[in-house]
């Protein structure tokens, strides 16, 4: 991957600890990942450490660049995504997702001396992504689109196969 993602958690200075980083798409490659065409993200992290408590809490900014579903042609995204970990030493498992602005429960083995947070920056990023990628109507590749016989114009439905169905129900 190139790049380390990892937090030091033995000499880590009680109190908040800064950490930021620049991932590009070397990064995604390196989690064999071939739909993340290009990646601009800037991630900042504050770790809070008292006593035993570790909290973690991340912002990821910027933009990824994908092939769109309808045109295949690339189209850019925005990525915004905050994480919230709370990190507990031990070997239990938590089973219950965290509700909407929640801290996420991640646990590690006792004698681990740091975090590599690479990983959780994947999943966060790719879970943002949606699960249908294609630009806004109108703006896909009009050469593609014509060879695929997409209407871009939503509002004419009439050269739709379906069109005899929807006067059914009308």
């Amino acid at each position: 991957m190139g790049e380390n993602f990892i937090i030091p958690l033995s000499g880590l200075a009680a109190g908040r600890n800064e950490f930021s980083w620049h991932v590009g798409k070397e990064f995604f490659e390196g989690f064999d990942n071939t739909e993340v065409l290009d990646a601009e993200l800037s991630i900042s992290v504050s770790v809070e450490k008292s006593g035993q408590y570790l909290g973690v809490d991340g912002l990821i900014e910027g933009q990824v660049t994908v092939e769109c579903d309808r045109c295949l042609d690339d189209l850019v995204l925005p990525v915004d995504v905050d994480v919230l970990l709370s990190v507990k030493f031990g070997d239990e498992e938590s089973s219950d997702a965290p509700e909407e602005g929640e801290r996420e429960v991640i646990f590690i083995p006792e004698d681990d001396a740091e975090l590599d947070l690479g990983q959780i920056i994947y999943d966060y990023v790719c879970v943002s992504l949606p699960m249908q990628r294609h630009h806004e109507e109108g703006c896909c590749n009009p050469d593609a689109v014509r060879h695929l016989g997409i209407n871009q114009d939503t509002s004419s439905v009439a050269d739709s196969p379906f069109a005899a169905l929807k006067q059914m129900f009308e």
